[in-house]
Parts: structure tokens; sequence; C-alpha cells
């Protein structure tokens, strides 16, 4: 079974000798997204992958005449998996400035990797789209409400990757994640020069796991890995560059007690988060339902804005004395407080955030009405 995804047209993207940099984490389809597209195109154009070695030696040579003759006579040239590539945004920098109306298309995985290659050579020659996992607002273009909400104890706990979804037997579902989770989590982050310690790496991953929704103190991830707390920040920062963790930082501007260099982090997907910690058994016969309503609403809620290109600065809020609102999207110029309640049970929201942020305003998300959060702002 196919899904409908929110880039289902890459036409309306492309620009003559502009580059569509397409970033994501591994296994959420921006392979298939390309290929379909090139599959409808009228364009005359190229395909390449970043593990074609002759390929990649070209582009990354800077050769700019034997990079010309290569691609002379296309219209489009698509290049899939260009973190591979050496050099990959020098190569695509001439493809952008020196063959006229050529318009490119470039994917890759590892977002730490491509943009230290892409980002600088292609300042104001790209334009970029990120693709996470399955969402729920592309869902809803193919299932009714109810049958979203029937299928709900499979998102908080499987996730949203596409052959996860397309799987049907759940004991294969389980299957995909471990290998989705095993093969392909950390590749990114344990190919690089130097980072050899992918214990460490798993070891904190895990750690964040049971985390979720609560501040994080790097002081005692160190202490628990045995290792500096400037490293455990180095990781965290691969972790997040690599699509798998959010980092949320706190909001602290008007209130002597407000926590404000405390960190949470999120998953990206609810069921990368479970296979990390090889805990799979349904709702019922779980005791983190709160963690994974909250980590799976902040998820869903980060690819809607994303998606819907709504730009709103993110935090969470939180006093000494332990009061909290879990999320605050700042965007519109007004503050927008979140509570993620599981249960249906009636809550106060903060009113000491709101007499501190008067312009602000606090709502409770729970089953009853995270729809509309996650489909409209």
């Amino acid at each position: 079974m196919l899904y409908p995804r929110i880039y289902d047209n890459l036409e309306k993207y492309l620009e003559p000798n502009r580059v569509l940099v397409i970033y994501g984490p591994r296994r959420v389809g921006k392979t298939t997204i390309l290929k379909s597209y090139l599959a409808e195109t009228t364009f005359k154009y190229l395909l390449e992958t970043g593990d074609n070695i002759k390929f990649a030696e070209l582009l990354g040579s800077g050769r700019l005449d034997d990079i010309k003759r290569y691609v002379e006579g296309y219209d489009l040239v698509a290049l899939d998996e260009v973190q591979l590539i050496p050099n990959v945004g020098q190569g695509l920098k001439i493809l952008a400035d020196y063959v006229p109306n050529l318009k490119i298309i470039a994917t890759g995985s590892s977002s730490f990797d491509i943009a230290d290659k892409v980002g600088e050579p292609l300042t104001g020659r790209k334009n970029t789209l990120t693709l996470y996992p399955l969402s729920f607002l592309e869902l809803s273009q193919k299932f009714t409400p109810l049958e979203l909400m029937r299928q709900l104890n499979d998102f908080l706990v499987l996730g949203m990757y596409p052959e996860v979804l397309t799987t049907e037997n759940r004991t294969d579902k389980i299957r995909k994640l471990e290998e989705i989770s095993n093969s392909y989590l950390f590749k990114d982050i344990l190919a690089l020069d130097g980072l050899r310690k992918s214990k460490v790496v798993v070891d904190l991953v895990k750690l964040l796991a049971f985390q979720i929704g609560s501040e994080v103190s790097i002081n005692e991830l160190a202490s628990a890995l045995a290792i500096s707390g400037k490293t455990v920040e180095k990781y965290l920062d691969l972790l997040e560059k690599s699509f798998v963790i959010k980092r949320v930082g706190a909001l602290s501007r008007n209130l002597r007690d407000e926590v404000k260099s405390k960190s949470k982090y999120y998953f990206l997907d609810n069921g990368i988060r479970n296979a990390v910690i090889s805990q799979f058994n349904d709702l019922a016969d779980r005791n983190d339902i709160g963690q994974l309503w909250e980590n799976f609403v902040f998820a869903e809620r980060l690819k809607t804005r994303e998606y819907k290109k709504i730009y709103a600065n993110v935090y969470f809020w939180r006093t000494y004395d332990g009061k909290e609102v879990d999320l605050v999207e700042e965007y519109c110029g007004k503050l927008h407080g979140v509570e993620f309640k599981w249960k249906d049970e009636h809550v106060h929201p903060a009113d000491e955030f709101v007499r501190a942020y008067p312009d602000s305003e606090v709502k409770v998300i729970n089953r009853n009405n995270f729809t509309d959060f996650l489909l409209f702002l």
C-alpha cells in the first residue's frame, strides 16, 4: 500500500539553476518520492547515486569541463544519497552555475554531513525540503478520523516509518523497526572519523528514551556514561542533526524562578524510541503511556509545522517549584502553550504562565481533541 506524501509533486519546487535539496532520516521515502517523480516527468533526466564511485569522483573533482560534458543534453539531473560524494557542494555549485537552465534534485540522509558540504557552496542556490517518517497530516488524506483513531495504538508503539506502516503482520513490523534501528539509525553518526564508541552512543539514546518529557541533565548523562559533558553535548548534537532526536530549550523571560539552562529531548519517531529499549507491548501493558503520548504529539506537531511552513520558536516552560507547560510555540507574535494529557481528565493549565505572559494561551491536548491540533494551525 502506498501512502500519500506531502511532497507529491516535486515539479512545483524546481527552479532552473537552483538545487532542490531533500533532507531526511534514512528509510523515510526520499528515494521513493524521487523515483516516483522521475517516472512521471517529461524532462530528459539523468539519475545518479552517491555510491556510483565513478560519478562521485567526477562530481567531487571540480573539473568543470568534464562535469558539463557528463550532463550535457539533460534537462534535469537527479542525485540520490549525495552525502556519499566528497566535495558534493562544489560539484552541485558547478551544475547550478555553469549549465544553463538545468534543474537539479539532490537527496541525502545525513543532515550534518550534507549541511557541511552543501550549505555554504550553495548559498542562494538551493531550495530545501525536509522529509520525515509518515505524518498524521499525510495519513489524513487517506483515512477518516475514525480510521486514524483505530490505528492510534500502533502509531504510539510502532511509529510512522513507511515500511512499518505498509507491513501487515505485527511481528514483521517489529522486525522492520529493529532493522531500521540497528542498521540505519546510527550509521551516519558512526561513519564520522574519530567516532568509534558505538556502545556509548547507543547507551546515550537509551537514557534519553527513558527521559521523554523530563529535563535532561548533561552532567548526569556524562556521569552515567563515564564520558565528559562536552562529549555528551557533541553526541546529542549529532543525534539531532541526523534526525534521531529533537532538542527543546527552556523559555525564560519574565520570572526569576524559571528554569533556564535545561533541555528536553524528543524522538522523531515513537517506533524508533521503543526499538531502542526493545519495548513493544500494547498500551494496556505499559507504564510509559504518558511519555509515548507526549512524544507522538510533539513529533507530529513538528511535522505539521514543517509541512505547512509555519515558522515557530519552540520551548518548554517550567519553574523551580514545579509549575510547567509541556510545549510553548511562539508564532504570529504570541506564545501558545500546550499540555499533553493522555487521559481525558480535567486539568488546570498553568495560571502562573498566563500571568507571566499575559498575551499567551494554554490548552490541553488529549485523545479527544488532538486531531485538530495536528492538522490545523
